[in-house]
């Protein structure tokens, strides 16, 4: 009886060494869900495939429900990495303490934001008083936070300048909604716009773009302050070595509407963090 239980003992405790080890070799990875579910695994696959081969590790893409779940995620360590927008990374970064940027998209260092109608007779956010207005996530730096922030800097307080405010949950879905007339007009950040026009996924001829936004810093790829240094740097390493020359890594950046990534750090997402002190988004 004695020996039967040691070895269970030992084949539980082996078990859950396995696990534990299975469990240590898994990079998990997540997104803010700023596009469609299918629209983000598409874009991560050959960047996972890539990942695997320069880490010697599998890499798994965890999705999440909304902006929140992934600042949750970080948190509470059940995944490693996630890509988030500047406000994201905000909120990462008070809520762990020690969430740590690891590296953006060239782009980032100057994002704008769009904003779009299908209404020939706008021309500026003046016109579009006392008509409906739909943001993306609330959580999204891009598509509400920095668009916000340059509004109320020019006097114009959503809440009371538009008949109704909408949040669509999603860049593309910001589209959807002002090319279907479901609202007169929308912002979203200006690289999912130009991919949209770029695949013919935007009727042109009817819905313009009329003003964007000035430059700020924005997405990130981001992991968990409490990652093995070691790793966090073979995976920023490994993000810096994209070469735009060699066509399947092209292939790579493009889907992540990259030029080539660069090293970000903290400090660069601070404005941001004084955009949402100001705007009342951040406790």
């Amino acid at each position: 009886m004695l020996k039967r239980t040691l070895a269970l003992t030992v084949g539980l405790t082996l078990s859950l060494s396995t696990l534990l080890a299975q469990a240590a070799e898994t990079l998990k990875v997540s997104a803010i869900p700023d596009e469609a579910p299918t629209e983000l695994l598409r874009k991560f696959k050959p960047l996972g495939e890539y990942l695997e081969k320069q880490l010697g590790m599998k890499v798994e893409f965890v999705p999440v429900s909304d902006y929140p779940a992934v600042v949750e995620a970080l948190a509470t360590d059940r995944i490693d990495m996630a890509w988030l927008g500047g406000f994201t990374f905000v909120q990462a970064r008070l809520k762990t303490g020690n969430a740590i940027p690891l590296v953006q998209r060239e782009q980032d260092a100057q994002f704008t934001s769009k904003f779009i109608t299908a209404d020939p007779a706008v021309k500026s956010l003046a016109d579009l008083k006392g008509k409906s207005f739909a943001f993306g996530s609330v959580s999204s730096t891009s598509g509400s936070l920095m668009p916000r922030y340059f509004m109320l800097q020019d006097g114009i307080k959503p809440e009371t300048w538009f008949s109704r405010v909408g949040y669509s949950g999603a860049h593309d879905a910001t589209v959807a909604w002002v090319q279907a007339g479901k609202v007169d007009a929308g912002v979203l950040n200006a690289s999912v716009w130009e991919k949209l026009v770029k695949a013919g996924k935007v009727d042109t001829d009817k819905v313009k773009v009329f003003a964007t936004t000035p430059a700020y810093f924005d997405y990130n790829w981001t992991v968990r302050g409490n990652l093995d240094p070691a790793l966090a740097n073979k995976i920023k390493v490994a993000f810096l070595a994209l070469d735009p020359a060699n066509p399947e890594q092209k292939a790579i950046l493009d889907l992540q509407a990259a030029s080539r990534f660069i090293e970000t750090k903290p400090e660069n997402y601070k404005g941001i963090e004084e955009a949402a002190r100001a705007a009342d988004l951040l406790k």
